[in-house]
């Protein structure tokens, strides 16, 4: 008898935190892998459906974790990881508990794969024992989180033999043959008559009724999509203005919104949600090539009644079309290995069978990562790459990957203009390897969006990591391209703060970019706003400095004119300011950490380390903020 043997549980369970879906679907691979192995008894859940105080009563938990931003926990993590850091948890309160833990994260990334180091140590102070070393996936490696996933899988399961044979009572190299794994879809669809599609409130207005079709539609999508189901508002562009000129290689766009459905409100910093539009040919081509009835109304349902994730009981039957342009997203995103893998049984070509089934092991994951993820190709492509491939739609709604909002940090100021929302967008287009066009779906979307035609934006505002600053507080801001976005808004607040006689602080802002007659984004409304008396005026003790990348031989960047006013820097920070700094999350972040540490060194001639702990007080007491974007 091994050492887990004696435990209350039974079970395997794996637990998944997930902000994007990647490690959910690392989760879900890793209870395949179990139950092709042989465990009995494998449970699957989102990290926010378990209850804490239930930890040590297991037996066997797999963690899989991902990390956001600056080594931030996933939405649905926070309370778990709450619960953790409780000071009345002794150092044998999961004493027995065995666990593993795979992160995955991204090394371009400051803090990479924090969130799983930081689980695995504390996991280990509350007295539970690794199975086997933590595994840390990282985007930057040529076949993405896989490359560590398999050979940590392999190991995995090895030591969970030892530790326990129960769990894989057939022995640790025992795998069920392919053939026997398909089994039913998780879901079923049920085909309602157009009778049946009349939301509950006949009254309803075109708005409310898009509203609750949204609402129905994205309830009904397995899997856990963050946030809620029903849009706040919807929104109707009022403006599309390019910022950028022509020849600077770059599309960036000032967005404004009216709200039509419901009044808005939202902070200074806060975050808007966009649920984009797909291309109505992508959309017709995908029903088309999966032989799909656009006109039938549909429901779906989980096949396991005790299913949790979904809310059923709120959805009222949608036409087909709407539910696949609504949550499932055909035309951008690529579908995972698992796809590639059902496909194969689908697949009545035998070359074809043979290439999916090559492209879902081992050996081809190579190749599966630089024709898939690499290409970014999307679901739409993939089908018609392999046209004998006949799949049922209830395998498509479940593994077609999931139509997602996307974040913008907002650009304007609520008191500043009521029932409106704006946003600063740099329209995402890139060249794959194989020299093939892509472009960003939602930003590119907006981007074609003409303010004349009546088009309704499902939206959801949110908090970000910029915490709206009272008006007595001195603020360093640091915002390169788009990264400027929030301190627009910051900046008219303020403005009007000062107009209405409400005692305001100073705010030096460091604005960067390549050109200065390219990419100078919003530069009258800077430049205003720096004049006498203006919210970033010498004369309030604020200051605007701008780093032209391009403009010069050597290039400079906002950390560059960050250290020539390293004095104010100082002389603000001693008064108390916050700094908050927003853009591209790279290396900046990184840089301008660096810069910091380099100014509070040398303007209080105390050595790096010191001046690093320093900047690291300031961020615990909730005065240096980050919101980074890839």
């Amino acid at each position: 008898m091994g050492p887990m043997e004696d435990k209350v549980d039974k079970k395997l369970l794996i637990l998944y935190a997930s902000q994007t879906g990647n490690a959910m679907d690392a989760a879900e691979r890793l209870g395949r892998e179990a139950e092709r192995r042989g465990c009995p008894s494998v449970c699957l859940l989102s990290i926010d459906e378990f209850r804490p105080s239930d930890l040590p009563n297991k037996e066997a938990v797999i963690f899989v974790v991902s990390t956001t931003g600056q080594g931030d926990n996933p939405d649905s993590m926070k309370g778990f990881w709450r619960f953790l850091l409780q000071k009345n948890l002794t150092r044998e309160w999961v004493k027995g508990v065995h666990y593993a833990v795979f992160g995955l994260g991204d090394s371009g990334y400051q803090k990479y794969n924090f969130v799983a180091k930081k689980l695995d140590k504390r996991l280990s102070d509350l007295g539970a024992e690794a199975i086997v070393e933590r595994g840390l996936g990282d985007d930057q490696h040529p076949s993405g989180y896989e490359g560590a996933l398999d050979p940590w899988m392999s190991a995995l399961w090895k030591m969970v033999y030892e530790k326990n044979h129960n769990l894989l009572p057939n022995g640790p190299n025992f795998v069920a043959p392919e053939s026997t794994l398909i089994d039913q879809p998780k879901i079923q669809i049920i085909y309602h008559g157009a009778e049946e599609a009349v939301p509950p409130l006949s009254t309803t207005t075109d708005l409310k009724f898009l509203e609750m079709q949204i609402e129905s539609a994205r309830s009904m999508t397995p899997g856990k999509l963050s946030g809620k189901n029903r849009p706040d508002c919807l929104l109707k562009m009022i403006k599309n203005h390019i910022l950028s000129t022509p020849d600077n290689g770059k599309d960036v766009r000032h967005f404004e919104f009216e709200a039509v459905s419901s009044s808005i409100d939202y902070e200074v910093g806060d975050v808007l949600e966009v649920l984009p539009g797909q291309s109505s040919a992508a959309v017709d081509a995908f029903i088309q090539r999966c032989d799909l009835n656009p006109e039938s109304y549909i429901t779906v349902q989980p096949r396991d009644i005790e299913s949790r994730g979904f809310l059923g009981h709120t959805s009222f039957p949608v036409k087909l079309k709407s539910f696949v342009e609504l949550t499932m997203d055909v035309s951008s995103a690529s579908p995972r290995r698992y796809f590639f893998e059902v496909m194969s049984f689908f697949a009545s070509a035998e070359h074809e069978k043979e290439r999916l089934q090559y492209f879902a092991s081992p050996e081809g994951r190579d190749d599966l990562y630089q024709y898939n993820q690499k290409e970014r190709r999307t679901v739409l492509e993939v089908l018609e790459d392999f046209p004998s491939v006949s799949m049922p739609f209830e395998w498509l709604v479940q593994l077609v990957p999931p139509l997602k909002t996307r974040a913008f940090s907002i650009s304007s100021s609520h008191l500043v203009h009521p029932n409106e929302v704006h946003l600063t967008v740099s329209v995402v287009s890139w060249t794959t390897p194989y020299k093939r066009k892509r472009s960003g779906l939602c930003s590119s979307w907006l981007a074609s969006l003409d303010p004349q035609q009546r088009v309704y934006i499902p939206a959801w505002f949110s908090k970000g990591s910029l915490p709206p600053p009272p008006p007595s507080l001195p603020l360093i801001l640091v915002g390169p391209g788009t990264g400027c976005a929030p301190f627009r808004g910051f900046v008219e607040e303020r403005s009007l703060q000062i107009e209405k006689n409400i005692q305001t602080a100073p705010i030096l802002f460091f604005f960067g970019c390549r050109n200065e007659k390219e990419d100078f984004l919003y530069r009258d409304f800077w430049l205003s706003h720096s004049d006498k008396n203006g919210v970033l005026s010498e004369e309030k003790g604020g200051g605007f400095y701008v780093a032209f990348s391009r403009n010069q031989p050597k290039k400079v960047y906002v950390q560059h004119k960050m250290k020539e006013q390293s004095v104010k820097i100082w002389s603000l920070l001693n008064r108390g300011a916050a700094v908050y700094i927003a853009g591209s999350a790279n290396k900046m972040p990184a840089d301008v950490f660096s810069a910091f540490e380099e100014i509070v060194s040398t303007e209080s001639g105390v050595v790096r380390e010191d001046a690093s702990r320093w900047i690291r007080t300031l961020e615990k007491a909730g005065k240096y903020h980050v919101e980074a974007w890839s």
